[in-house]
C-alpha cells in the first residue's frame, strides 16, 4: 500500500470528521483532501512531474499541511527545508536532491532569493502570498489526478540536522514510511476517531511520522505555527488533546508555566518525549504532571522508533538490573539493538558501553548520493547510530553521549549527560548544557552552561560541589557559567552542544 491509497482511503472513511486544525482553520477530512487535491493540480500544471522532488520552507500551518497531502496526491518527492537553518544548508538540500520546484512561505522567501539561478535543476521558486494563496488554490481542479504509485517509490527525503557542515538525505519510500509509522503507534494506547494530536514541532520533522498514522486512524492532526509554551498549554487543554511529540527543551519549557500541573490533562493519551535525552528530575517532574501518558522516544533521521516506553515501564525503580528513568526507553518489538566497539565494531558483553547499532523496519538503506557517509553509517546492515551506550539485561537501553560529545580529560572519559543529570536537580536550574573546553593541563575539561530560573537562583561553587560529591572531583566542572538566557538551540528545537562548543575550540587546529 502506498501513502497517497491510504490516505485517500481514510479522507472517505471519515470525510465529515475533523481532520486538522491550524489557527483559525478546522478542517473536515474532505475539506482537507480537497484542498490537498487542488495543491496537487497546481504542482503538476507549474510542470512538476510525478517522480519529481520538490523542497519547501514553511511554518506549521494550513498551507503547509495542503503541501504535505498534495506531494503525496501528487507522487511528488518531498524535500523540506528547515527555517533556521542557513542559507548554504538551504542551498546544498535543493541542489543534491535535483530540486525542480520549492515552496516557500512569503516571510522566508529572502532566504531562497535568486537560488533558482545558482542550482542547475531548480526551475522555480515558487512564493507562496499570504494575501492572495486561497483564490489561488481555487483555480486549480478538485479533481484526483490519480498518478501511478509504487509501494517503493520514494516518498519524502528529510535530512539530517545540518547545523554544521553538510545535512545528509535520508530517503523513505512510501513502504518504509508506513512501516515507521505502524511500529511507532504499536506500543502506545490506540488512535481513535476522536483523538487530536498536536504537533508542536514542525510537520516537517519528527513529529511529521505521527500525522499519516493519525490521519489514517481518523484522528484530528492539530499544527502549531509558532512554538510558545503559555500558548501551547492553552490549546492543548482547549482542544483536548491526545498524542504530542517533545524535544526535553520543550518539555522543559512547558512544565515551567504556571498553574500547567492544576490543568485538566485527563485527555491525554501519550506525551512523547525524545529527539535528545532528559534529565530524570525532569522524568519525574512531567510524571507528576501528565501521570502515566509520558512516553521515552529513541531514534535517529536513519531510523525510528528504536525505543518506544510508556511510563508503566519507564518511570520504575523496581526492575532489578535495570534503572529504567536514566534509560531511553525499553528496545522496540520491531527493532534489533546490538552495542558494538566503535573502532572494531566487534560484539561488546551485555552492560558494556559501546556505540549503538539497530536495525528495524524503514531505516536508512544509504544516505542520499553520498557513499563515503553511507559506508561509516551501515556497516554489515546495521545502522550505526554515532551514540555510546549500553543495553542491560531486561532490555533497557542507555545513552551515555553522543562519541563526539565525549570529554576526554588528563585520560579520563567524561560524559556529558552525566554531570547534566546531576545538575538538574538543583532547584534553581532551568536548563543545563556541558560541553568539553581545551584545558592546559588536562586537554580539555567539562564547562557547564546554566540557565537559571530567576537571578541569584544558582550558585556556581554549589554546582561544582554538587557534581564532586555525585560524580567525583575529576568530575566536576572546571568553570560554571550562569545566566538568563535560554541556551541555543537547532533548527528542531534541541539544544546544541556543538554549536555551543565551537567558539572554544576556534582557532586551535579541530573542532570538537
Amino acid at each position: 500500500m502506498n501513502i497517497r491509497d491510504a490516505m485517500r482511503r481514510a479522507a472517505g472513511f471519515y470525510r465529515d470528521k475533523p481532520a486538522i486544525i491550524a489557527g483559525d482553520s478546522r478542517l473536515t477530512f474532505g475539506e482537507a483532501w480537497e484542498r490537498g487535491t487542488r495543491l496537487a493540480n497546481a504542482l503538476l500544471a507549474s510542470g512538476l512531474k510525478p517522480g519529481d522532488t520538490c523542497g519547501s520552507l514553511e511554518d506549521n500551518t494550513v498551507e503547509a499541511v495542503d503541501f504535505f497531502l498534495g506531494c503525496a496526491i501528487a507522487g511528488i518527492i518531498r524535500v523540506p527545508l528547515y527555517a533556521r537553518n542557513a542559507r548554504t544548508s538551504h542551498q546544498s538540500m535543493l541542489d543534491h536532491t535535483d530540486c525542480k520546484a520549492v515552496v516557500v512561505a512569503e516571510h522566508y522567501a529572502d532566504q531562497l532569493e535568486g537560488m533558482e539561478n545558482e542550482i542547475d535543476t531548480l526551475d522555480q521558486v515558487i512564493v507562496r502570498s499570504a494575501e492572495n494563496y486561497e483564490a489561488w488554490l481555487l483555480e486549480f481542479s478538485n479533481e484526483d489526478p490519480n498518478p501511478e504509485i509504487d509501494d517503493n517509490d520514494i516518498y519524502v527525503i528529510r535530512h539530517t540536522g545540518g547545523t554544521t557542515g553538510q545535512p545528509k538525505g535520508v530517503s523513505f519510500t512510501h513502504k518504509a514510511w508506513l512501516d515507521i509509522g505502524r511500529n511507532w503507534f504499536y506500543t502506545m494506547p490506540p488512535v481513535d476517531d476522536t483523538d487530536v494530536c498536536m504537533h508542536i514541532a514542525p510537520i516537517s520533522h519528527a513529529s511529521g511520522y505521527q500525522f499519516v498514522p493519525v490521519w489514517l486512524s481518523g484522528g484530528c492532526n492539530l499544527v502549531v505555527e509558532k512554538y510558545a509554551a503559555a500558548p501551547v498549554v492553552d490549546q492543548m487543554v482547549a482542544d483536548k488533546v491526545s498524542y504530542v511529540f517533545m524535544a526535553p527543551t520543550m518539555v522543559g519549557d512547558i512544565m515551567n508555566v504556571p498553574g500547567v500541573a492544576d490543568k485538566d490533562w485527563s485527555n491525554m493519551k501519550v506525551l512523547l518525549i525524545g529527539a535528545a535525552p532528559i534529565t530524570v528530575a525532569n522524568v519525574k517532574k512531567a510524571h507528576a504532571i501528565w501521570g502515566d501518558s509520558i512516553c521515552s522516544l529513541y531514534g535517529q533521521s536513519e531510523g525510528v522508533p528504536v525505543t518506544i516506553s510508556m511510563a508503566k515501564d519507564w518511570v520504575r525503580d523496581d526492575i532489578p538490573g535495570s534503572d529504567p528513568m536514566r534509560s531511553v526507553g525499553r528496545v522496540h518489538p520491531f527493532c534489533d539493538v546490538r552495542i558494538v566497539d566503535p573502532e572494531t565494531h566487534e560484539l561488546k558483553e551485555m552492560g558494556d558501553e559501546g556505540e549503538i547499532c539497530f536495525k528495524n523496519d524503514g531505516q536508512l538503506t544509504g544516505y542520499w548520493r553520498n557513499e563515503e557517509s553511507s559506508n561509516k553509517t551501515i556497516f554489515d546492515g546495521w545502522v550505526h547510530t554515532g551514540d555510546i551506550g549500553y543495553l542491560d539485561v531486561n532490555g533497557y537501553l542507555y545513552m551515555c553521549d553522543r562519541k563526539d560529545d565525549m570529554i576526554l580529560s588528563g585520560g579520563y572519559n567524561i560524559w556529558p549527560t552525566e554531570l547534566e543529570n546531576v545538575i538538574a536537580t538543583h532547584p534553581g536550574v532551568q536548563e543545563v548544557v556541558v560541553i568539553g573546553v581545551p584545558n592546559d593541563r588536562f586537554g580539555e575539561s567539562p564547562y557547564a552552561l546554566i540557565m537559571e530560573k530567576e537571578e541569584g537562583a544558582v550558585n556556581k561553587q554549589d554546582i561544582m560541589d554538587m557534581c564532586a560529591n555525585e560524580l567525583g572531583s575529576y568530575k566536576k566542572p572546571s568553570d560554571v557559567e550562569i545566566g538568563l538566557n535560554p541556551l541555543p538551540r537547532t533548527p528542531v528545537g534541541k539544544v546544541s552542544r556543538k554549536m555551543i562548543r565551537a567558539p572554544y575550540w576556534e582557532g586551535l587546529g579541530r573542532l570538537k
